[in-house]
């Protein structure tokens, strides 16, 4: 049996040392690879925002082109085609063709006297969409051209003077006042209507469109 091998002072300290270096290139090691991973992921990371970016904007390009030829459609009186292509706008993009194509699928209906699809794609654009004051008030008179033509003038008359509320100012508030006065007219309403008429006259002094709705207050109320 051997016996133990002393070590000298000198070889002790050999011996710690080549532990230190020994420990400290684990530990080098270690933060290198962590490090490295930190790179790749960092990298990754700025790959996928630029993926990301690159994405919507062909997204963006290709949703305003499908635009472009579904008004090309509606312009050529093919209704059918204009919805079918503006409903996958709609609802598979994202932006302002998608908003566009969203009020639109509204107007079409509208305008071909479907008023309960009409009412329900206003709707849709009023809860998907709030930062474009001018088409939400033209989505609310959207639905109160729907209840004019559902013979409800009253309601249409509230919904009216909702979008003018909707937009104060606005390129249509003068029309969506004027139109709020005729359905009151039509509901029979003289009280409601005069007082709109009184608001029109200061509102929109000197307006040829007042004059019109002056004359056709007197049809209906001579007295006055």
């Amino acid at each position: 049996m051997h016996g133990r091998v002393k070590l000298s002072k000198r070889e002790i300290k050999e011996d710690k040392f080549t532990s230190f270096v020994l420990t400290a290139k684990d530990q080098l090691m270690e933060s290198w690879q962590y490090a490295v991973i930190g790179i790749v992921v960092v990298a990754l990371g700025v790959a996928g925002i630029i993926f990301w970016v690159n994405s919507r904007q062909n997204a963006q390009i290709e949703a305003g082109a499908k635009l472009t030829a579904a008004l090309a459609d509606y312009q050529r009186n093919n209704f059918q085609v204009a919805l079918l292509s503006l409903g996958q706008i709609a609802d598979n993009y994202s932006g302002d063709a998608a908003e566009q194509a969203a009020f639109l699928l509204g107007k079409i209906n509208l305008e071909s006297k479907n008023y309960a699809e009409a009412t329900k794609r206003f709707e849709a654009y009023l809860s998907n969409y709030s930062g474009n004051k001018l088409l939400r008030s033209a989505s609310i008179a959207g639905i109160a051209a729907c209840l004019e033509g559902d013979g409800k003038p009253a309601e249409a008359a509230a919904k009216y003077l909702e979008a003018s509320k909707e937009y104060p100012g606005g390129p249509q508030d003068e029309d969506f006042q004027i139109a709020a006065l005729r359905n009151y007219l039509d509901a029979n309403d003289m009280a409601s209507a005069a007082s709109r008429l009184d608001i029109l006259k200061t509102t929109f002094k000197g307006s040829g469109k007042v004059y019109r709705a002056e004359i056709m207050y007197s049809e209906k109320n001579p007295v006055r």
